[in-house]
């Protein structure tokens, strides 16, 4: 159970907002570190969360953690890879699970589909009995001093307490904590803001054979029309379509018709998937998702996955940005507290360009496959395999990158880029 602390305030050496993963993944790195941070979450766990599909970088990530044998107990779909189905429901490509050994070799490997809400409670309690103390609260302000972030105003049951700290992390999510308080550099559009997804979850769905039955299926229709297929467990699948906004609305149907209507018509081969299916909970809808914070780190503050960046949820990368840059949060906040440099201009600049370089691969990648198609099949099927591998994984750092597929995605994509995004609201 997570132990609920209601008058801490403080100082404490770093505060968390949010209870996410990008929250807990913090914790938990932090805390391997030997700093005990306080996370500050609104809602009450188990919540509703779409997804997920995790990367093979985020099941190593877990297995770094010693999580392996608690996911295996919880009976999560073991995950192979992805197969993606043009649109005529024949051609196909697969991207398998894999990671790279230390003499550069690719060596396959296995991942989770997980149930969020589930996942997020368990990866919370993980961190609250490692040593994270999690208090209910709702953050409603910043403290600053001399333009520097010195705490958080937080609303609970009994009214507003003011708790200081060297540290603000936010991990909002979408919520985007510090970019609507204007700490951060505005929230700006991104290239997918207008599409919008409708999905539930369902039995009966027909699924690969063996261990295949655990696979990601991503349906191609045409550009920014797909769906996706994830199972959740031995009976439950996820299945969701995204489309371009104006495409639902000018449909004239309910988000259940509407859902319906396009499993049946997205691709042929999801439809064979889906004839004796039973939804098991409402049919939900998310829209203007994709976003872009800038200036997301400065003097006693960092902002982690979503809370700065998200693009297009096509390959699954969300928990993948939140656990990685949490594990590069964590490291770049131990130093800043061992060399008392938080109040410097930005202390976290590193750290930013880091968390930058890699999302700018993935936006490069998807841009690519959407603009692209045929080309980004060919690439995963023969000419870049290995290439296309480490970026559906997450292999998306300096490390890795740029590799000669994302230089060649680059080169072809300069012929389309679009205009430079405007502020939201």
């Amino acid at each position: 159970m997570i132990t609920l602390n209601r008058h801490l305030p403080g100082p404490h050496d770093v505060v968390i907002v949010g209870g996410g993963p990008a929250a807990s993944f913090t914790a938990l790195f932090l805390l391997e570190h030997g700093i005990r941070p306080l996370i500050v979450e609104r809602d009450s766990f188990p919540r509703f969360h779409i997804g997920e599909s995790l990367t093979g970088e985020v099941g190593g990530i877990l297995r770094d953690l010693g999580l392996e044998a608690d996911l295996a107990a919880r009976r999560f779909p073991v995950k192979h890879g992805v197969t993606v189905y043009g649109a005529s429901g024949t051609n196909t490509f697969w991207v398998p699970v894999m990671r790279r050994q230390h003499d550069g070799d690719l060596t396959s490997t296995t991942t989770w589909q997980v149930r969020r809400d589930e996942f997020d409670r368990f990866l919370l309690e993980t961190a609250a009995a490692r040593g994270a103390t999690v208090m209910k609260g709702e953050a409603d302000g910043v403290l600053r001093e001399e333009g520097t972030v010195r705490g958080l105003r937080v609303k609970t049951a009994e009214g507003v307490e003011a708790i200081s700290c060297r540290i603000l992390v936010d991990a909002s999510g979408q919520k985007t904590f510090l970019a609507n308080q204007g700490v951060t550099g505005p929230k700006e559009r991104g290239n997918y803001e207008k599409q919008v997804g409708i999905f539930s979850r369902v039995t009966g769905a027909v699924r690969d054979p063996d261990e295949a039955a655990g696979n990601t299926l991503i349906f191609y229709q045409e550009k920014h029309h797909w769906a996706w297929f994830i199972p959740l467990s031995e009976t439950e699948t996820s299945i969701g379509v995204v489309v371009p906004g104006e495409h639902f609305s000018q449909s004239g149907k309910s988000t259940e018709e509407f859902l319906e209507w396009k499993l049946r018509n997205l691709n042929p081969a999801l439809t064979a998937r889906l004839r004796n299916i039973r939804f098991t909970e409402p049919v939900r809808t998310a829209s203007n998702y994709s976003y872009r914070v800038k200036n997301f780190t400065g003097p006693g503050f960092v902002c982690v996955g979503d809370a700065h960046r998200f693009t297009d949820p096509i390959f699954s990368f969300g928990v993948f940005f939140s656990a990685h840059e949490a594990r590069l949060a964590a490291a770049a906040i131990r130093d800043v507290l061992a060399n008392s440099t938080e109040r410097e201009a930005d202390p976290f600049a590193e750290y930013e360009a880091t968390c930058d370089f890699g999302q700018q691969v993935i936006q490069d990648v998807i841009d690519f496959f959407w603009e692209y198609p045929l080309a980004f099949q060919m690439m995963a099927h023969k000419s870049h395999k290995g290439e296309i591998t480490d970026c559906f994984a997450g292999r998306v750092y300096p490390a890795h990158q740029p590799s000669d597929a994302v230089l060649t995605m680059r080169r072809m994509l300069e012929r389309v880029r679009s205009p430079r995004p405007e502020p939201v609201g």
